[in-house]
């Protein structure tokens, strides 16, 4: 990688917080502090945690290419989120499964942590440079609690603190700003419930809860035996790895209101400050139509996606054809599972990684570049002097802006499909090589490759390898050369045959002039 930024794509990202697609400027170039909101590990990895992991990746992978330096900390969440999410009741998650399971709590960590690294790593996502946990940090998390009571924003009753959102609403801050909820409002529509705990507020969320006698998870602190409020974990970790103020800060949708909204509130009662200049939320995956969560049981594990074991499922599908479907949408939009939808990625995939291994068939190999940000340049200034050099240039440049502006895998993969058209018809004999020059095409197949795996993180089906691609490729060349004979035998029983079962399977062959015959396939479904 270059030791510069280069600035050939400027990168473009939508804030929450302002509403509005931003242009990105890093705190303190070439570095980037980024904060995302991790797994609570009790239970197996779903599709949902997929899409937070991989829309992230494709950004951390998004920021180094072009030459930053990212540090990524993603927590593990191992205590104090419990199953009221908005009313700091009901048992620990965690707790609860280890009750129910018979076992110790930290079994279950051990668990479900070994068991969402092996799915993210299945789904070929980059590890975080920090994953901090939650019950790792207890002294930051008291020693933050400690400053927000003596800034007047938290009180104490009976071993419990709660954070004062009437107080912190009578200073110069801010709440709600970030998911557009009003505390007026949410406080008028609760009144009927004030009182009725030993918060001043019904919106009051807790720093730390005191323990039980039955509460297993638990840790000494000023104020009694306890464990730290939900809220608190992510605040405490981002501050000491990032800073009072960083770059990023990501997560799901549904964690914008109360989690991301209390971690600034938590933030500018401490430190003065809010914690991050950009605020990413990608939205959710439902299963027929409603969203997929562990605590509802409507989901689908990863293990379940990758065996077929499920009644929704036809087969097992490869992590690479998951990850197709997870970014086949902009990560703000939903994404509704389905076999259906899983199949059209599959194939999809398999378009997209049709024009990976085309260099030899071509009679070149891919441009030597002095790193990513070299790469860039070239591409950008290389002139095209053909129309098929522009098409491939053009396409090339259209799929790596689309993904500096907000992410945009979807488009992005449009205009990768439109270059692997064009380059599997320079193979197949429909565009005449000579129409290519060797530095453009070196260039295109370069940027290609960059796009496709450093930045989308697409390899090889993990089941396949690149040796069975190959195989794959050759007995495609055995079934067109075996049309080609019964046609010219006029067997067009045989010819036909062979065409209908290939589109079945979302293969087309096009014949064109001179027996030359293009083969494609599907496009994803939008």
């Amino acid at each position: 990688m270059s030791a510069s930024v280069s600035n050939v794509f400027p990168i473009h990202l939508y804030n929450t917080l302002t509403r509005q697609v931003e242009p990105f400027e890093p705190l303190a170039s070439p570095h980037v502090g980024l904060y995302v909101c991790g797994p609570t590990v009790y239970g197996s990895p779903h599709l949902g945690h997929a899409r937070s992991a991989v829309t992230f990746d494709v950004l951390v992978r998004l920021l180094r290419t072009v030459g930053y330096n990212v540090r990524y900390v993603r927590n593990i969440t191992d205590v104090g989120h419990l199953t009221d999410e908005s009313g700091d009741g009901g048992e620990d998650k965690i707790a609860k499964k280890a009750r129910l399971e018979k076992i110790e709590p930290m079994e279950v960590v051990q668990q479900y942590t070994v068991e969402y690294h092996k799915g993210m790593d299945a789904l070929n996502c980059v590890r975080p440079s920090i994953e901090p946990t939650a019950s790792g940090h207890i002294p930051e998390q008291i020693a933050l609690i400690e400053r927000l009571m003596d800034a007047g924003y938290a009180y104490e009753v009976e071993g419990s603190v709660y954070f004062d959102l009437n107080a912190y609403q009578a200073s110069d801050f801010e709440y709600g700003a970030l998911s557009g909820k009003v505390l007026d409002e949410l406080q008028h529509a609760s009144r009927g419930t004030l009182g009725q705990d030993e918060k001043r507020s019904p919106h009051d969320f807790a720093l730390w809860k005191r323990a039980d006698e039955s509460h297993i998870m638990r840790w000494s602190s000023p104020w009694g035996e306890g464990f730290p409020g939900w809220h608190l974990e992510c605040t405490a970790m981002s501050t000491k790895y990032l800073g009072e103020t960083f770059d990023i800060h990501g997560g799901g949708l549904d964690l914008q209101f109360p989690h991301h909204e209390a971690e600034i509130a938590q933030a500018c009662g401490a430190h003065g400050t809010s914690p991050a200049k950009v605020w990413m939320h990608h939205n959710m995956v439902t299963l027929e139509g409603s969203k997929m969560s562990k605590s509802s049981g409507n989901f689908v594990t990863l293990q379940q996606l990758f065996d077929g074991d499920h009644t929704l499922l036809s087969k097992g599908y490869d992590p690479m054809v998951v990850r197709f479907l997870l970014l086949q949408s902009h990560y703000q939009s939903p994404i509704d599972f389905s076999d259906r939808a899983l199949q059209a990625a599959e194939k999809g995939f398999a378009r997209l990684m049709s024009a990976v291994t085309l260099a030899p068939k071509l009679g070149i190999e891919s441009a030597d570049f002095q790193g990513n940000s070299d790469l860039l340049e070239s591409l950008q200034k290389i002139n095209a002097s053909t129309p098929v050099e522009t098409e491939l240039l053009d396409g090339m440049k259209e799929a790596f802006k689309e993904i500096t502006q907000d992410l945009h895998t979807a488009k992005a993969i449009a205009a990768l499909f439109g270059v692997s058209s064009v380059l599997q018809a320079l193979v197949n004999g429909q565009k005449s090589r000579d129409e290519v020059s060797d530095d453009v095409l070196g260039t295109v197949l370069a940027a290609y490759q960059m796009v496709v795996r450093d930045i989308l993180g697409f390899d090889a089906p993990a089941a396949q390898g690149q040796g069975s691609m190959d195989r794959v490729e050759g007995l495609m060349d055995i079934l067109v050369e075996l049309r080609a004979s019964a046609r010219s035998n006029h067997d067009y029983a045989t010819s036909d045959l062979i065409r209908d079962r290939l589109a079945a399977q979302g293969i087309t062959l096009k014949d064109g002039k001179g027996g030359v015959v293009e083969v494609e396939y599907d496009s994803p479904e939008e």
